[in-house]
């Protein structure tokens, strides 16, 4: 495994972060147990989960998940940077949601009881909460780092002048502030490169990308479709109109010799700015194959052609490969 920095601060994490979100509705808890067992096993220190997920108003499915885990012992805990995430909803009041100071507090206590620890290493906001000013956001995370609840903080799908302005509050309270970003990005969806990615690199910021494989797409559609695996039909919908060019880069990634999964995971983090891309893994097969990524050096002229074949939003940005 190889391991770098969360943005700016001198926390070690691997480059490949186990996501959690699928522990619950789609793996069930012993299967989670032997995922986050080998994920260790293999040097994937770094867990990202969330209060919302498993998707049951206010029960945190994940979280305990997680948090059962921890409780066998054996130092799991000691050995995971933990990140998890606050706003969703997560009861029917009006205060259950949200980054008000309020609802901050509450939901920092109550990930806690269910992750089974004493703190969370990275406590990322999910959205951006317009409602909720930037000197109550603040003033609830320096309490809760102030009380060792919490150690870093992040956020997650902000755009890129709501990072600029979280940084600015948070320097003008002689505070750490964000350290990292998690934000959907792969090659099929590029958008963050016009704002977020340099705003992240402005201010030091950690990417952790989510939907690497933008849903499945660039996971290998071939075998998929001529084998007997089926398809939601939002997946499908989506690969029939993209048919052309995902069939071009699969057709890349064979003269390559390389998996179309592990190509994409490759393509982000050959971008400098990039902490570590989250893999979802709903089996060990998925978990271990993803390390294969690892060890793809893609040369100037392939991240050329996967430029072509997925244009970022400016076009074909020359600078992306001066990262």
């Amino acid at each position: 495994m190889e391991y770098t920095s969360l943005g700016r601060t001198g926390l070690q994490v691997s480059k490949l972060c186990l996501g959690t979100m699928n522990f619950g509705p789609k793996t069930v808890e012993a299967d989670s147990f032997k995922i986050m067992d080998k994920a260790l096993a293999l040097g994937i220190n770094f867990f990202d989960t969330a209060n919302v997920y498993g998707w049951k108003l206010g029960e945190g499915v994940t979280e305990q998940i997680v948090g059962r885990w921890f409780a066998q012992g054996g130092k799991r805990r000691e050995q995971v940077v933990l990140a998890t995430k606050v706003y969703g909803k997560m009861g029917k009041q009006p205060t259950d949601r949200g980054l008000s100071a309020y609802h901050i507090r509450r939901a920092c206590e109550d990930s806690l009881r269910r992750l089974q620890t004493d703190h969370i290493d990275l406590y990322q906001m999910h959205h951006i909460d317009r409602s909720a000013p930037w000197e109550e956001i603040w003033q609830a995370m320096e309490t809760l780092v102030a009380q060792g609840k919490v150690l870093y903080v992040g956020s997650s799908n902000f755009p890129g002048w709501q990072l600029a302005r979280a940084q600015e509050a948070a320097k003008n309270r002689h505070f750490l502030g964000l350290v990292s970003e998690q934000s959907l990005y792969n090659l099929r969806a590029r958008t963050i490169e016009l704002e977020v990615i340099p705003a992240c690199r402005a201010y030091g910021l950690g990417l952790i990308p989510w939907s690497p494989l933008g849903g499945g797409l660039l996971g290998g559609m071939k075998e998929k479709v001529s084998g007997s695996r089926r398809m939601d039909e939002d997946t499908l919908k989506e690969y029939l109109e993209a048919r052309k060019q995902i069939e071009a880069y699969e057709a890349l990634c064979e003269r390559l010799g390389e998996q179309p999964a592990d190509v994409a995971l490759a393509w982000l983090l050959a971008n400098p700015v990039v902490t570590a891309p989250i893999i979802g893994p709903r089996t060990l097969d998925q978990l271990k194959g993803s390390l294969r990524a690892l060890k793809i050096h893609l040369k100037t002229g392939t991240l050329k052609e996967l430029d072509q074949l997925f244009p970022g939003p400016g076009g074909e940005a020359p600078e992306a490969y001066a990262w």
